[in-house]
């Protein structure tokens, strides 16, 4: 399971996740079975929570569904004085350990409250899960720094893609902060002797280190809607004048942040289609004669890997120009209200970078529904993804029977309808 990141953007994600362990369980008769989570940003919060309770996800959903509703700006965005005085130092840089816009205190005590790092290690402990991943940058290489931690009979990957570090920790709250520490908005974190920071700058989609783990199945929630050549887009194109930082800064992060998510989900089709053409062209054989050749040059095999995507129907960031300029938010309304305003969000129909800040109650309820709407829709289509529950059940018990070391395999039981090399 891939979770993107996004900012507030992230509330769409629960909805997702809230109907697949709520409504599609109990049409698939129990949870889907989910053995990698990996996530950048906000969906390494998400990713986290999710971890800590797969013991009982519908219960652990509808809490989570609670927090995002129950959430208001001022509450998770720290921003007064202090962060005013500290804005030349934002630009000249400058101390030990960077500075951001906003103060990340208030999200880090929920962040260290509502998850239980604790049930995260016993999840992977008693084998409910086999991998948890966080994709982090780090400031002093620009590489991508991917945090993981496995079940006992779980290697982490000796191999990674280029620019790209693999390492093994036990992943706690500061992982998880440093993964979703957006640059200017947010300080980056340290760990160990390393400051890092948003994993989505070069890895949005964390599909990467799912395949290196061994992953035959990828489900992945975006948090953009597609866009086509075909795509009308709603309102005048003629703008008043010219637009200013905020907006830019917000096209900015759509680039960094959720353009990613087109790129990799193309790259794994077209990588799929040149597997399934080249054993129609060449025969059964062609895709073990294709993984000998990888396996010469110490590169992972060839497999084909089942996607299945889920990405919002309407544009947030329209969504997000609405809720500002209603003005309704949860909490202080004055204080929300002076911020958008101070940062100049919200006042054309676009309001991308009020999308990655809108921690609002109300906001996260409506893209919460969305996206539960949204899977609803692909329901038939995720039933054939994650199959029947009792070849859940099959895959499980041989999955507990095997030790896999995904630097040297990629072959899974045959029960979870896999794809053997």
């Amino acid at each position: 399971m891939i979770l993107s990141g996004g900012g507030a953007r992230g509330a769409y994600e629960v909805g997702v996740l809230w109907y697949i362990f709520d409504e599609l369980s109990r049409v698939r008769g129990a949870p889907p079975v989910i053995d990698i989570l990996s996530g950048t940003s906000v969906g390494a919060i998400n990713a986290c929570y999710l971890a800590a309770h797969l013991a009982d996800p519908v219960l652990g959903l509808r809490r989570l569904v609670e927090l995002w509703t129950e959430l208001h700006v001022t509450q998770v965005l720290g921003f007064g004085a202090r962060q005013v005085l500290r804005l030349p130092k934002l630009v000249l840089g400058g101390g030990a350990d960077g500075t951001g816009i906003f103060d990340v205190r208030p999200m880090a005590d929920i962040v260290h409250r509502e998850i239980s790092w604790r049930a995260v290690s016993r999840c992977l402990r008693r084998h409910q899960l086999r991998a948890l991943s966080v994709s982090t940058t780090e400031v002093s290489t620009g590489r991508t720094v991917v945090f993981m931690q496995t079940s006992p009979d779980w290697a982490v990957p000796a191999a990674a893609p280029p620019r790209t570090l693999f390492r093994a920790d036990r992943i706690g709250p500061h992982h998880a902060l440093a993964s979703a520490a957006i640059p200017m908005l947010f300080p980056p974190v340290r760990i160990d002797n390393e400051l890092y920071f948003d994993g989505g700058l070069r890895q949005n989609t964390p599909i990467a280190p799912a395949l290196r783990l061994g992953a035959t199945h990828v489900f992945a929630i975006g948090s953009s809607r597609e866009i086509t050549g075909r795509t009308v887009y709603e309102g005048s194109s003629k703008t008043t004048k010219a637009p200013g930082a905020a907006f830019l800064m917000g096209k900015v992060l759509n680039t960094f942040l959720l353009d990613h998510f087109d790129a990799d989900i193309e790259l794994l089709n077209r990588l799929n289609n040149v597997i399934s053409d080249g054993t129609q062209a060449f025969g059964e054989s062609f895709t073990e004669v294709m993984s000998g050749e990888a396996r010469v040059r110490n590169a992972p095999a060839y497999r084909y890997v089942n996607c299945a995507t889920v990405r919002p129907s309407e544009d947030i960031g329209r969504l997000a120009a609405d809720h500002v300029k209603r003005g309704k938010f949860r909490g202080d309304p004055f204080l929300a209200h002076r911020l958008f305003s101070l940062l100049d969000i919200g006042i054309s129909t676009e309001a991308d970078l009020a999308s990655y800040l809108l921690f609002d109650g109300q906001f996260c309820r409506q893209l919460i529904e969305m996206g539960r709407s949204d899977a609803q829709a692909r329901r038939d289509e995720l039933l054939e993804f994650f199959g029947d529950a009792d070849d859940d059940r099959a895959y499980s018990k041989a999955a507990d029977d095997a030790t896999v070391d995904p630097s040297s395999t990629f072959s899974i039981p045959a029960a979870r309808g896999g794809y053997e090399t």
